[in-house]
């Protein structure tokens, strides 16, 4: 079988190229320049080591329309995008995975901590968490297709970051001890620098309470996010957060903090993994961010668009345009963006 590997150079998807051509696969790897044409040269360096061929695919033209545009607009919109999901669904295991299908490779893999198992009674690949909690990155992946995923090897998805470092100083890679990627790839600094680079115009405003009361300027609603207590710069006499936005009036809204709990939200733009469709309310556990604890919740359906999700309890800071994704156990039933 032959097998592209998205390589970028880092030790995840090193040794996810190592271990399969350990285990007879023919191995290729593949990197796309999305923004820093040095990843490409990086990764090359690797793959001559591990003694694989390696090529290079310049996407920056649909990362900047897929990924960079949608990261700007959002926040334009006062909502918190998370961009790798975007990535992954329209650059990963969109663009990248048609190259490597048109260039006659059965499957592509990737260095992330989740995994894929095929369900026989469905018919369906399921999409699992990674089996070490601490680096699972099944959240990040809720936005793939069962087409998508019939091409797809996680080699690492029962394997912890420990084990991968110890794997690649053993045969003697580079990249054994080096730092994980950040966050955001393509942001070196200040995201909201980087904005004003997009031509995202920052307009200052009033802040104000729930009740209206004017306690201050702001700096521009790209600047805060929901749940924030510090750098808002006015004084209230008391803690407060940021609880909401009204980008009509342009205002930053502050209160007290129990106005960030909530039991209920609303998600669109849903994805199904684990089940065909969601056809009637089932209980889920519910993340609504990537370092949050699963909850325990009931979502049904509004409308073909719009879910509704229920949570057993209050969660905290429930922040439009992040993704909510449900579970139940390590299976990932699907998810969707926050409204």
């Amino acid at each position: 079988m032959k097998v592209a590997v998205l390589m970028s150079g880092g030790v995840d998807s090193s040794v996810s190229c190592l271990l399969l051509k350990e285990q007879g696969y023919e191995v290729e790897g593949l990197t796309m320049i999305n923004w820093d044409p040095a990843v490409g040269e990086k990764a090359a360096r690797v793959a001559a080591g591990i003694g694989v061929k390696h090529s290079i695919v310049d996407l920056r033209k649909e990362f900047k329309e897929q990924v960079v545009d949608y990261f700007c607009s959002s926040y334009q919109s006062t909502c918190t995008p998370n961009p790798c999901v975007e990535c992954n669904r329209w650059i990963k295991f969109g663009a990248l995975l048609e190259i490597a299908r048109n260039r006659g490779y059965d499957m592509v893999a990737t260095g992330h901590y989740a995994r894929i198992h095929y369900h026989e009674a469905s018919g369906r690949y399921h999409l699992l968490k990674g089996t070490d909690p601490s680096r699972d990155q099944s959240y990040f992946l809720y936005r793939l297709t069962q087409e998508q995923l019939a091409h797809i090897l996680f080699p690492l998805g029962e394997m912890t970051k420990k084990q991968v470092r110890q794997l690649a100083a053993r045969y003697g890679l580079a990249v054994a001890e080096e730092p994980d990627s950040q966050e955001i790839c393509f942001i070196n600094g200040d995201y909201r620098e980087f904005l004003r680079e997009q031509g995202v115009a920052l307009q200052p405003g009033e802040i104000v309470n729930m009740q209206g009361e004017v306690l201050g300027r702001h700096r521009g609603l790209t600047h805060y996010t929901i749940g924030q207590r510090k750098g808002l710069g006015i004084s209230a006499g008391k803690p407060v957060f940021v609880v909401g936005m009204d980008p009509a009036a342009n205002r930053l809204i502050v209160d007290d903090e129990y106005h960030l709990f909530r039991k209920e939200l609303v998600s669109v733009d849903n994805n199904w993994i684990g089940i065909a469709d969601l056809e009637q309310p089932l209980a889920v556990e519910a993340k609504i961010r990537s370092a949050a604890r699963p909850a325990q919740a009931v979502i049904e359906k509004i409308n073909n668009d719009q879910v509704r999700v229920n949570f057993q309890e209050p969660q905290r800071a429930i922040t439009p345009g992040q993704s909510v994704v449900f579970y139940q156990g390590d299976l990932v039933i699907g998810g969707g963006r926050i409204i």
